[in-house]
């Protein structure tokens, strides 16, 4: 098995990475070299902007992803979340990928009000029109992880939710609850060795399932 990620150095794909051990080689598609390579691993230092030919592989896994305020404005945002998503799922294909596996988030939908959740929505539309057999999307609710040991900076709100949230955790529905990183990576690679034809979205209620199967 040959997989291609993207997105190695942020919460999911650093556990995609993780736990990819024992599959074959995964391919990391990276803006710089992660903290973390394993013998497994091939890392190629890109332009999501401008991507060279990829290698031949039989399965890819999109994990990129940022904030509003971490990319500074709206365009800057699109630019990660949209273009660097369909530009690597587009290039995936031409090095003959079949199965896809993309994080998007809670909330997706590309009718939305709120400018981040439909630019998520389109995002998962252009990629579902690329052409795999197999697509894989994954909509994690607030996520969980050491993004401090990843160089990233601290997220007031989102450290505040998962405090406030954690002593109910049992009390609110898998759909809204936080889940750890950890968790997804597994769901989604899970889901994507399964090959489904077609288009499958995973709820956050249904990455906690699939992740503690």
């Amino acid at each position: 098995m040959t997989a291609l990620l993207a997105g190695a150095t942020g919460l999911i794909g650093r556990e995609v990475a993780r736990q990819w051990h024992g599959r074959g080689r995964l391919h990391l598609l990276v803006r710089k070299t992660p903290a973390e390579v394993g013998a497994q691993h091939s890392v190629h230092v890109v332009d999501f902007a401008a991507l060279p030919p990829l290698p031949q592989a039989e399965e890819a896994y999109c994990c990129l992803g940022t904030t509003i305020k971490a990319a500074g404005s709206p365009a800057a945002f699109r630019a990660v979340d949209f273009d660097a998503v369909l530009s690597f799922a587009r290039a995936c294909r031409d090095a003959g990928v079949k199965r896809l596996g993309v994080v998007s988030a809670l909330g997706a939908d590309a009718a939305s009000a709120n400018f981040y959740s439909r630019v998520k929505g389109e995002m998962e539309a252009a990629v579902a029109a690329v052409g795999f057999a197999s697509v894989v999307v994954a909509r994690p609710s607030l996520l969980v992880g050491d993004r401090g040991s990843l160089g990233q900076p601290g997220r007031v709100g989102e450290a505040l939710a998962i405090a406030l949230t954690r002593p109910i955790a049992g009390f609110i529905p898998k759909a809204w609850r936080p889940i750890e990183a950890a968790r997804v990576a597994c769901a989604l690679l899970r889901a994507v060795a399964e090959g489904r034809p077609g288009m499958r979205v995973l709820s956050s209620a249904q990455l906690q399932d699939l992740a503690a199967d």
